[in-house]
């Protein structure tokens, strides 16, 4: 194994900040990844393992430990019953996995598609979009257990899903590292009703007959009409989850916001909009000259990374954010990407 002393982590964001880690290796198998946890506990060293970085922001400070890049591959598929089960390594490219199965008539991830990063990263977040979440049609988690030293598998019913939210991400954090994710799908054509903004280019694009690759390409062209493409411009895409509300505090808001967006969730609840909060807080398409960072013209959203010299300039940035939606809304927005202190 090729471990890297004092890597700069700037490089393993998208957001392109960060200070720099005392170690850091590639992981490519399973045997890697057994290697390289023995070598940190020789050194008594934290460990973190991480994808694309699409989701992390790195602290100022260095980081003591082993970070860990996930580039195990993989894709295996396989029948059972009316099902098609797809197998992937937790280092696949998240985007191309979802395009390989679009190709071959599978439904289920499709309107996942031109969501950034690897496929290990889908479960910890319960990575969703335009109507679908990770949890809808994942089966197992393969991974690596800190605590019991071994390799377990976590079937998806275990993994305690919530909103942008698992058990990976909570009580497991740091727990599990995760080797590879099966998931169910199926050979067939979705079938509508379809998430708001997917209906309506839909519509207004006269499509009137569905298939995974119609949704998909319907969802890329939605994305990238909103949201800028990592590789050029230094973000992390959404940067604020849609804050849930109870009917009290939703009906008072309407009440003073009767443009207010949102969504009303399967429990009674009510998931607003973050980036319309965003924008009427005045953050749309806002260049902010004191931190070098502003937020992306067709999506509020974003945070974008200008010229931003720490990540200090970011999460000042973002308190201004903050700050101003609770002022107005008495919301307070959670961020999105992990920051690893």
């Amino acid at each position: 194994m090729n471990i890297q002393q004092d890597v700069p982590l700037s490089q393993y964001s998208t957001m392109r900040l960060g200070s720099t880690a005392a170690y850091l290796a590639e992981i490519q198998t399973k045997n890697d990844l057994l290697e390289v946890v023995k070598f940190a506990e020789s050194k008594y060293l934290p460990v973190i393992m991480i994808g694309d970085g699409s989701n992390i922001v790195w602290s100022d400070k260095p980081y003591p430990g082993l970070v860990l890049v996930n580039k195990i591959k993989g894709f295996e598929k396989f029948n059972k019953d009316d099902h098609i089960y797809i197998a992937v390594g937790a280092g696949e490219n998240w985007d191309k996995v979802v395009e390989r199965t679009v190709a071959e008539g599978l439904t289920g991830i499709e309107c996942l598609s031109l969501i950034p990063g690897t496929t290990g990263a889908t479960p910890v977040q319960n990575v969703g979009a335009y109507g679908q979440e990770t949890s809808e049609t994942l089966v197992n988690v393969e991974a690596y257990d800190c605590q019991q030293k071994q390799f377990v598998t976590i079937l998806g019913e275990d993994c305690a899903f919530g909103y942008r939210t698992s058990r990976f991400k909570t009580n497991d954090k740091g727990r599990f590292f995760i080797t590879s994710v099966t998931f169910r799908l199926k050979r067939a054509n979705p079938m509508p009703p379809f998430y708001v903004a997917v209906a309506d280019y839909l519509f207004e694009h006269k499509i009137s007959e569905y298939s995974p690759r119609v949704l998909r390409d319907a969802v890329i062209a939605i994305r990238q009409s909103k949201m800028p493409d990592p590789s050029v411009v230094a973000n992390n895409g959404s940067f604020f989850a849609n804050p849930i509300v109870d009917k009290e505090d939703f009906d008072s808001l309407l009440a003073s916001y009767p443009n207010l967006k949102y969504w009303q969730t399967d429990d009674g609840n009510y998931k607003l909009s973050a980036g319309w909060l965003v924008e009427q807080a005045g953050f749309k398409d806002v260049h902010d000259k004191e931190t070098g960072m502003a937020t992306w013209g067709n999506q509020a959203l974003v945070l974008v990374n200008e010229n931003a010299k720490s990540v200090n300039d970011l999460l000042k940035f973002k308190q201004k954010i903050v700050d101003k939606v609770s002022q107005m809304f008495g919301i307070t927005l959670e961020q999105e990407p992990e920051l690893i202190d």
